[in-house]
Formats: structure tokens, C-alpha cells, sequence
């Protein structure tokens, strides 16, 4: 309790400090816990010509006259932005930049920092498998969020890529603030880096915590992204930063966390119920139960519900089969 309230002192005496800099920028920091800061998007929604890419929040901590990013975002011009306002209004230059997993909107700003990794003065870092997935789909996103973001939006853009790789137990240290990697295969993509910081109970989820926004099932799996929310739920954590900066409310756990488990776990039980009534997956647009309406308000729903299904009726059909009883008749097997 002692050393959070010397956070405390200190987050205080630097928000008053940031606000009288006469900083000409405007990004609209919001404070999580001592030290870390979020610059969310305004709504959530796809990328577009109106939002310039900025879909999910660029997040940071700070300490000791060090900064860490988190996703710091989809274009260069963003990360340039991030990269003022932190040294103007909190007066700390980047050490780390963390990509949580190889998503264009998350990681195509770390060309903002060009130089300074180059001289070695800040490091990308990423799981090893992240990596290699940004080495194979990168330039093919970087085509395709330009062309939905806008050619100007993502001017002076470049690929870079992380310069050191991360695992399950490593331990990054910011000033005096320490953070307990953990690694995640086969939830929303390939590989996704989760940061821990126990003392302030934040984890940094990447995009396996989405809000109200539906997530994208292209390189993950249903179950492996179901049993790695479980894992976070499990740390019981007061703050979740990942597609949405989400808080907990007295007792109930960070409401991003609880809906994202909730949307998927149904995405599950939709799936093995239509198989259940004799369906097949090239019915999934036609089967009302399987476009799930009562997400429908979600942003990305029109764009990727039958997707979602498609991808989890391929995973969870052999654990279906397994199930039903081969002299079953009734289920034509």
C-alpha cells in the first residue's frame, strides 16, 4: 500500500506538471492506474477514411524517466503523435515497444521510432512467432490498411520489425516497474504477448480482449482464445487494456473481459447446436441463430459473423463427431 500511494503522489505530480507544458499537441491521454496512460479511439468501428486507422488504443507506462509502449499503432504519423506527446507532456523518450501480434493497426507506427532503434536506444519487442507473422502478412496489410485508411493517413509509413524477441516468464522492467510476460498461442492470431503488471493489477491483452467489437477468428482458434481468457480472468485483473481499455467496476471483473468470453462461448454453443439439428457450414448465413443477433450492435458484425463462424464450425466439427453416438440414426451417422 505504501508504494502505491508514492504512485500515486507521482502520477498526480505528473499529470500537473504534463498540463502546464505548453505542448501543441492533443492526443487525449486518459489515466488507467499510476503511471499507465491509454489514447483510445472515440468510437469503436472498422477502419476508415474517418478514423485514419485508429481502431484500438496505443497505451503506455511510464517510470523513472522511461516509457514503454504498448501497440503504439497503424501508421506513422500516429506513432509520431505518441512519440511528441510523450516527450512534451511527460518528458520520457521510449525505451521498449511492445507488439502484442502482428495486426497492422497495432504495429505498422514502430517506424516512428526509426532512428532511435537504429541507434539502439529503443527495442521492438515480440514473441518469436509474432515476428514471423509480420514478416509473411505485413506488406499485404500495409496495401490493404492504406487503401481503407487513406493514402494520406498512412504517409511515410514503413515495416519495421521487432528487434528482439520475448517469452512465457521474461520479465521487463520499466524504471522500477516490473512486468511478467505471457504468452498466448492460437487465440485471436498465431501468437499473442500478454504483459502482467501485478502490483497495479493490469494486463495488457492485446486483441484477446475486444469490448464491443467483434473479434476476428482469422489466425485464432475458439477454444485456445476461450482457455487464454480464462487465464487472464484468473490474475483478476482491476484494469484490461487490449482491443478496448476496460476497468473493473467494484466486484465484476473489467466488463471487456466478461463480454468477449461471453460472445465467443456462444459463438461455440451456436455452432454445436446447429450441428446438432442436422445442419451444415454452408448454411451459416442462412441459419438465424448463427448470425447471433444480439450482437449485431457490435462494430465489424456485417463484416465478419459468417466468417467467424465458418472458421469455428472447421475447428469444432471433429470434437462434434467425436461426440455423437455412431449408431445414432437420428444424426445420420
Amino acid at each position: 500500500m505504501k508504494r502505491l500511494g508514492v504512485l500515486l503522489l507521482a502520477l498526480c505530480a505528473g499529470a500537473s506538471w504534463a498540463q502546464s507544458r505548453d505542448c501543441a499537441d492533443d492526443v487525449p491521454w486518459r489515466a488507467v492506474a499510476p503511471g499507465v496512460w491509454a489514447w483510445s479511439p472515440p468510437t469503436l468501428q472498422e477502419v476508415s477514411l474517418s478514423n485514419a486507422g485508429h481502431v484500438v488504443p496505443t497505451s503506455v507506462l511510464i517510470d523513472g524517466g522511461e516509457a514503454l509502449v504498448v501497440d503504439p499503432g497503424p501508421s506513422h504519423r500516429h506513432g509520431q503523435r505518441v512519440r511528441a506527446s510523450l516527450a512534451c507532456r511527460f518528458g520520457v523518450q521510449v525505451r521498449w515497444i511492445v507488439n502484442t501480434h502482428a495486426h497492422a493497426e497495432n504495429v505498422l507506427a514502430n517506424g516512428a521510432w526509426a532512428d532511435r532503434i537504429e541507434a539502439g536506444q529503443t527495442t521492438v519487442l515480440a514473441t518469436a512467432r509474432t515476428r514471423v507473422a509480420m514478416e509473411q502478412r505485413c506488406p499485404a496489410c500495409l496495401q490493404s490498411i492504406t487503401e481503407r485508411a487513406g493514402a494520406e493517413a498512412m504517409a511515410g509509413t514503413a515495416i519495421v520489425w521487432p528487434t528482439r524477441t520475448l517469452a512465457e516468464g521474461d520479465v521487463l522492467r520499466v524504471g522500477a516497474q516490473p512486468l511478467r510476460v505471457m504468452r498466448e498461442e492460437q487465440g485471436h492470431t498465431e501468437s499473442d504477448l500478454v504483459l502482467w503488471h501485478a502490483q497495479l493489477g493490469v494486463v495488457w491483452a492485446g486483441g484477446l480482449v475486444v469490448g464491443e467489437r467483434l473479434p476476428e477468428l482469422a489466425q485464432g482458434r475458439v477454444d485456445a482464445w476461450l482457455a487464454a481468457l480464462d487465464r487472464l480472468q484468473a490474475l483478476k485483473p482491476r484494469h484490461v487494456i487490449g482491443a478496448v481499455a476496460s476497468s473493473a467496476q467494484g466486484e465484476q471483473a473489467p466488463a471487456a473481459l466478461a463480454s468477449t468470453r461471453g460472445y465467443l462461448q456462444a459463438l461455440r454453443e451456436q455452432v454445436l447446436s446447429a450441428m446438432d439439428q442436422g445442419r451444415h457450414a454452408g448454411e451459416s448465413a442462412s441459419v438465424p441463430m448463427l448470425q447471433m443477433p444480439e450482437w449485431r450492435h457490435w462494430a465489424g458484425h456485417a463484416q465478419r459473423q459468417d466468417f467467424n463462424v465458418q472458421r469455428a464450425w472447421r475447428e469444432l466439427e471433429p470434437l462434434w463427431m467425436q461426440q455423437v453416438p455412431t449408431a445414432n440414426p437420428a444424426q445420420g451417422h
